[in-house]
């Protein structure tokens, strides 16, 4: 390319930006005014340049990115029917969610599942039955959300007890592809850092790998919630790519991460609810241009409407116009190249890494969730986080600023949108996820 109509200029040094951005302050100091730090403990600068560069390499998915479209199923006819229209509509991935044991042969009755990547999200550990729908549909592209550390994360108990469940998911694995998933979402819905999500991601992975050995590797699949911070929402996802290659170095193996990824729930509303298609659409580009494998979106009336057709035509249409309209089809590595991300990638990577060294010399993962130790870590930030609710620092249109005074919710509720409490006996304290907005809803109910 020519250099015409830039060779009469000379570059410009970071010094030089910053000095005649201190003359245009006039005074004011530009630490305090332009500087910014996260909760991360990440410095966020006003300008970056080509000396930010880090050339990081990151492992990204070549191919474009999964359309997901996710299904509970409560009776297997009509799920296999709402499974075929939403792949007829463009979406490329099923992800099916179920509490019992189904007929999987009337569920996946005329799903191409040799080529479609089909998720199943099963609130039940049973090794016989996971076994055999492995073997129907005997694909590489079967994924099991199988999360016994997970469980115990967010419900306070085993499915069984330790053993057991070892030994089922110990079953699982030897005749099943992809057959443990490291459900990473509780941290963030329940209010955890980006830096602690990351940290607990790679050690909640790292207590599978102990166990069973570097040959599981090529078994674990990864779930993220995605949050608002757009840009340290990419670079999380990134992020994370390079902390398990240099976990898996330390056993001498190889494995790509397959993550897929859904918008948070912490940050969703009831009032106002249309700007949820907003903050969805943000989360799900951000999950895209991070190098997610699979994205499924959530409908913009989740929280407190049942599952219904307009809800999910709508959110699936959110993911097909960012990937044929604006061109995100294959945008994974976008990213590569950009001074900021590239950034606060790598911090956000040095940052997690130091807090997964912390936990491995506690003893573990489990250990310290046995201890309380993680749960402590995340209330603490998801308590910060809730004062800056509360306070009006952190937004959300519609509910806490710009309240519409006529909107009515009361009569909408479909189902409980808020944090419902068991009185159950645990083993270990769990893991609450919460959104932000439930006490400030809860009083506007109240009121109506």
């Amino acid at each position: 390319m020519s250099d015409y109509l830039f060779e009469d200029f000379n570059g410009v040094n970071p010094a030089e930006w910053k000095q005649q951005i201190q003359v245009d302050l006039k005074g004011a100091d530009y630490n305090e005014t332009l500087l910014w730090k996260t909760e991360e403990g990440i410095t966020v600068k006003p300008f970056y340049t080509k000396e930010d560069r880090t050339n990081t390499k990151v492992n990204i998915p070549k191919e474009g990115f999964n359309i997901c479209q996710s299904i509970f199923i409560n009776d297997e006819e009509k799920a296999n029917t709402f499974a075929i229209d939403s792949l007829q509509r463009g979406a490329s991935s099923i992800q099916f969610l179920a509490k019992k044991e189904f007929d999987y042969k009337i569920l996946l009755k005329g799903i191409d599942t040799e080529n479609i990547t089909i998720y199943f999200s099963l609130d039940f550990l049973s090794s016989d039955f996971i076994k055999d729908v492995s073997s129907f549909i005997n694909s590489e592209k079967c994924y099991f959300n199988t999360d016994i550390i997970g469980h115990l994360a967010s419900s306070g108990n085993w499915y069984s007890n330790l053993k057991s469940d070892h030994d089922q998911l110990e079953e699982i694995v030897n005749n099943s592809q992809n057959a443990i998933c490291v459900n990473t979402s509780i941290y963030q819905n329940a209010g955890a850092t980006i830096t602690q999500q990351l940290a607990y991601a790679l050690a909640h992975a790292n207590e599978y790998l102990n166990h069973f050995g570097s040959s599981v590797a090529n078994n674990i699949h990864f779930n993220f919630a995605v949050g608002s911070n757009y840009f340290f929402e990419i670079a999380k996802l990134r992020a994370f790519r390079i902390l398990w290659d240099s976990l898996l170095s330390e056993y001498n193996t190889k494995a790509t991460a397959h993550i897929f990824a859904q918008p948070s729930l912490r940050n969703k509303t009831i009032y106002d609810y249309n700007v949820n298609m907003l903050r969805t659409t943000s989360e799900c580009m951000s999950a895209i241009l991070g190098g997610a494998n699979t994205v499924s979106n959530n409908s913009y009336d989740k929280i407190f409407h049942q599952p219904n057709e307009f809800g999910e035509r709508i959110s699936r249409n959110q993911l097909l116009i960012l990937q044929q309209e604006s061109q995100l089809a294959e945008a994974q590595n976008i990213a590569d190249g950009t001074y900021y991300i590239e950034t606060i990638t790598q911090q956000l990577a040095q940052k997690a890494l130091e807090v997964f060294k912390q936990i491995e010399q506690g003893g573990g993962f489990l250990k310290q969730l046995k201890e309380g130790v993680i749960q402590r870590k995340i209330k603490e930030s998801a308590k910060k986080e809730q004062d800056l609710f509360d306070s009006g620092k952190l937004v959300l249109l519609g509910t806490n600023k710009i309240q519409n005074e006529n909107d009515k919710m009361k009569q909408d509720l479909e189902v409980s949108p808020f944090l419902e409490v068991r009185n159950e006996k645990t083993l270990i304290q769990p893991i609450i996820q919460k959104r932000l907005a439930e006490k400030l809803e809860q009083e506007r109910l109240k009121n109506e």
